[in-house]
């Protein structure tokens, strides 16, 4: 085997473990075995279009999901029937009793809900709340052949990942930055302050000064023409 061959070999090895770094790592992040999909109907015009790839969460529990959520599940009447029907709605309704939660959905393009659809969704049909979107990116698997779309698609996700908590720790060490320049700063204002006071404090004392000086002239001159009074009192007599 030539060395082209075995660099050929090693480059495909790299690119596979690279893949499956970025896929666990999503299933990590995200919480959930596939954190995206993409959108096949257009029930959810305006909010998400066909071949939009949206990204899901399952870290947000389902006891949390609340009216407005966009959330992937799959469709309860299918479901019990073993099959499993991936669909993404937005909550329009929430239907729990003291014994279980229980939601219904509706897409926004949609005039109503569905039965055995869009309700009744349970804890056990719910996958994941929509995270974020990725428009268009899914027409890649519409041009390429698997596996190739789907490692493109996972790339792109995990640049967006990578991005996203780049982003957050960028805003994490500008706030941190602020707080220690406004620490810095309290100190710098105390001592202008105390310059200020001790400006004040000299000006005072300049006044105090010259108000002395001005008496002390003052009282030295009446003295004086006390004394030239005196004088001539004296010739008088």
């Amino acid at each position: 085997m030539g060395s082209s061959s075995k660099n050929l070999i090693k480059d495909i090895v790299i690119i596979v473990v690279a893949i499956a770094v970025i896929w666990l790592g999503l299933q990590a992040v995200f919480g959930t075995a596939n954190p995206f999909y993409v959108v096949s109907s257009g029930s959810m015009i305006p909010a998400l279009e066909v071949y939009d790839v949206i990204v899901v969460e399952g870290n947000t529990p389902f006891e949390d999901v609340k009216k407005g959520d966009i959330i992937v599940f799959y469709s309860p009447k299918l479901y019990e029937q073993g099959k499993e029907r991936v669909i993404v709605h937005r909550v329009s309704l929430d239907l729990s009793t003291d014994e279980q939660k229980i939601v219904r959905t509706k897409g926004d393009a949609n005039p109503s809900s569905i039965a055995g659809t869009d309700y009744p969704i349970t804890e056990k049909e719910y996958l994941g709340k929509v995270e974020y979107v990725i428009p268009q990116v899914g027409y890649i698997t519409q041009i390429l052949q698997p596996p190739i779309n789907y490692i493109i698609i996972a790339v792109i996700i995990g640049v967006m990942v990578v991005k996203h908590f780049a982003d957050k720790e960028k805003k994490k060490m500008k706030f941190q930055y602020t707080k220690d320049s406004s620490e810095v700063n309290e100190p710098v204002d105390t001592l202008e302050k105390n310059q200020d006071e001790s400006t004040d404090d000299t000006l005072d004392k300049k006044i105090d000064d010259d108000l002395d000086k001005t008496l002390k002239k003052n009282s030295d001159s009446v003295y004086t023409k006390s004394s030239e009074s005196t004088d001539d009192d004296k010739k008088e007599i």
